[in-house]
This record gives structure tokens, sequence and C-alpha cells, in this order.
């Protein structure tokens, strides 16, 4: 038996659990469908994916940098804030650098296909060349900031940096002559001509377009993509994720009330500073009063800790410092979505700010209150006939927030039923839809 060989390309951080997650289920559904496959993976985050000690050949480097994820990596490293001129100086820098790294691929990519060394990150050009087929991993890797927030000048060189690196991935593989599948994505929205002609030059490079969201199934259809490309309709991958840890309880402060899993999050420059306080001051309040109500314990869990203003963990500290009804609350800080996965199941209910804590607990048969930023998040909860566990992150108040927890809880019974039925049916679509695009390009 011939052993296939499987390049995954566009994998970010591992600081964020749905990254994690992602990633496990994209390796874990490949080795249930590929006999034996070696599977090489590109990504910003090289010693994250190799602390997952997923089985994986070769972790590389993407071909060229995200800037902002390069600023991350040095600012961290000498402790600068996102906010600092440091910082400004590091972004700025790392983007006057990329048009230097593509020379550098356009040459390392001439000298591979002629059998010579390169100086310029070699193993990604070899194993892009040696492999049988590029996969884009599940994700959002081809849009332009998300549905319900603003965009503004820093995100707009953001998503273009960004959609710039991620072509030029498949536009080398294509150079290779390497067939491309895009694993379950979000596609869209598209805000401006320049970062629309970037995603369908992306993806009129691909031979098979997995999505995992009917919007984005629409924005996709109105690219107007050539016919190399087909489009399949399915879920999102993370639904296929199991924490590893299944003989792991854990233990709570509380742990005969009822509990609320809380995994809030803010989006750095998208939101002002008023629109921030008045996240974290109706979460607090909210959570008060069902403490109050119900006898909720509450159980803070934050998704993506970058070490940077704002990040999910900081956001939860600061609802915290808030709460009037502090011994019902704990934060329980953990580093993969294993444990991440393992501390939502254990939830009677949770609210998350974030895609893919929803996700999670779904899968896992939790009623969950989502609130929303983006389409991928709406369509979601409107394919399971949950629009009344949405609430969009624009009309977030106390009385909102507390109204749609106390709606939740009280049908409880009734969502899980829902989840009981839908979610496998969901989770077979997927195996069955990245079977066909497996089988149909390596068979």
């Amino acid at each position: 038996m011939v052993q296939r060989r499987i390049h995954v390309i566009h994998v970010g951080n591992m600081n964020n659990k749905g990254t994690q997650a992602l990633i496990g289920s994209d390796i874990h559904v490949i080795k249930e469908i590929v006999p034996s496959p070696s599977i090489s993976v590109s990504t910003t985050d090289v010693d994250g994916v190799k602390r997952l000690n997923l089985d994986i050949t070769n972790v590389l480097p993407p071909i060229i940098d995200i800037p902002y994820e390069l600023a991350d990596q040095i600012a961290r490293k000498f402790g600068y804030g996102r906010n600092g001129y440091q910082y400004k100086l590091l972004a700025l820098a790392a983007l006057f650098y990329m048009p230097i790294q593509i020379f550098f691929s356009i040459c390392s990519i001439g000298l591979v296909k002629l059998g010579a060394t390169t100086p310029y990150r070699s193993h990604v050009f070899e194993c892009m060349k040696a492999c049988d087929l590029v996969i884009s991993h599940s994700d959002e890797s081809f849009k332009e900031t998300a549905s319900l927030l603003p965009l503004n000048p820093f995100w707009v060189l953001t998503w273009w940096s960004m959609l710039i690196a991620r072509t030029w991935e498949i536009l080398a593989a294509r150079s290779f002559k390497k067939q491309v599948i895009v694993f379950p994505n979000s596609i869209g929205p598209f805000r401006t001509l320049i970062g629309r002609s970037l995603a369908k030059l992306s993806l009129n490079n691909c031979h098979a377009i997995l999505i995992r969201d009917s919007t984005s199934y629409e924005i996709a259809q109105g690219l107007s993509l050539s016919s190399r490309a087909f489009l399949m309709l399915t879920y999102d991958t993370a639904l296929l994720f199991k924490s590893n840890s299944k003989s792991h309880k854990w233990t709570f402060k509380a742990s005969a009330k009822p509990i609320i899993g809380v995994s809030p999050g803010v989006y750095s420059h998208s939101i002002t500073r008023e629109e921030v306080l008045n996240y974290v001051a109706s979460h607090a309040e909210a959570l008060d009063k069902v403490i109050k109500k119900f006898g909720f314990h509450i159980v803070f869990i934050p998704h993506y800790i970058s070490g940077f203003q704002n990040d999910d963990l900081e956001i939860c500290n600061s609802i915290i410092s808030r709460m009037k009804q502090g011994r019902a609350v704990e934060l329980i800080k953990v580093t993969t979505a294993s444990d991440f996965k393992s501390l939502l199941d254990q939830m009677d209910l949770v609210v998350s700010s974030k895609m893919h804590p929803a996700v999670l607990a779904v899968s896992g048969y939790v009623p969950t209150l989502c609130i929303a930023y983006d389409h991928k998040q709406i369509s979601f909860f409107e394919r399971l006939d949950m629009e009344d566990c949405l609430l969009d992150i624009r009309d977030i108040s106390c009385k909102n927030l507390f109204e749609k927890i106390e709606h939740i809880w009280k049908n409880k019974d009734r969502l899980k039923a829902v989840l009981e039925e839908r979610i496998p049916i969901w989770q077979r679509n997927i195996k069955e839809s990245i079977r066909k695009a497996l089988v149909s390009l390596i068979s």
C-alpha cells in the first residue's frame, strides 16, 4: 500500500483552544479515512503544535509570516503591550517583511523544482513538493472582519495581510501542481474589493471547498468561482473533538449546585472602551441576578489567553471583580483543548462570546447561550433551530443577558433533547463530506 503524504497549511495559534480542537479533529479524521498517512503541518505556532503531541511527521513554519502574529511573538518575548509604540513598530516592520519573504519564497520554489537546496524555509517547500495533497485546515482563513463588528484601518491591514499569506501558500502548492482541499471553513464577509479579490484568487485555486455554515456557502457562491472548485456544505469540524480526559472529573467549589460555564471575550480594536466596560458590567450584573434567583455556581473558563490587554483571562477577571456574589464564582484556567472540553461537558449551561466554546459545549449536549459577533455563530445556531439561544454582541445588556439565560435554563430539557438528536447526525455528515473530498482527490 502506497503511503499518502498530506501537507496541512493555515494552522494558527495554539493559545486558542478552538484552533487546538480544529487541528486535532482534522488530523484524527484524516487518519480515520486515509490509511497510515504521513502528515506535515505548516503553522504560525510551531512550538504550540508540537506540544499537542499529535501524530504528525513534521511541524514547520508557514511560507510567509502573518505580521500581527510575528509582532505578537516578539512582543511577548520583550514584554511589550499591543498599545505601545514598540508593538506598532514591530507590526509595521513585519508588514514590510512580507514582500521580502514572497521574493525569497519565489527563489526557493525555483530552486526546489530544480532539485537544489534553498536557504529559505527549505523543509516547507520540500514537504510541499513531496506531498500528494495539500489541506487548508478547518478554521476561517478566507474572510475580512466579522459580520457584526466594524471594520477599521487596523483590521483592514490585518485581514489583508492574513489573506495575502494564506493565498500565497495556496499558490505555492499549485506551483508544485498539488491539489488543494479546504476543510470546513467559514467564508467572508468581505468589505473591500482587495479582500474579495484575494479570497477569490485563493479559492479558485482549490479543488474542493468544504464550508461549515450556510451564510458562508452563499458568500462563496457569490464569488463566482471557477469550475475547478466544487463547494460542499457541512458543519464545524470541532464537533468531532473529544476530550482525552474521559475519566477526569473536575471538582468545583459548589458541586451540588447547577453550574454555568462562562467563556467571555471581546475583540481588541473592534469595539470601543465604553463598549468593553458595558460588556463587563452587563455580565457581572446578569450573573449576580441568576445566582440569586436560581442558585447557580459560576465557573469562568477563559478560551484564548494571549497575555495581551483584554484577552479572555483579563475579561474574566474584570467581570469577577465587578460581581457581588463572589462566593458563588470561580475561575479555572487550562492550557489544552482536551481539558477545556472536559470542563464544558460538566456544565449545566454555557454562556460564550466565542465560537468554539459554544461548539464544544453543544457537542457535549450542553444548552448554550451564544453571544454572537459573526454570521458563523448565527448560522450554526439557526441550523440547530436554536435562534432563541443567540444574543447579538451589539445588543448586550444586563436585562437581555439575564432574560436569555433564564429562558435557556427553563427550556434546558428541550434544548438538550434537540442536541442529542442533531449533533450525531452533524458529526456523521462532517466525516462523510471530508471522506468524499479526500477520496475524490487521492484515489
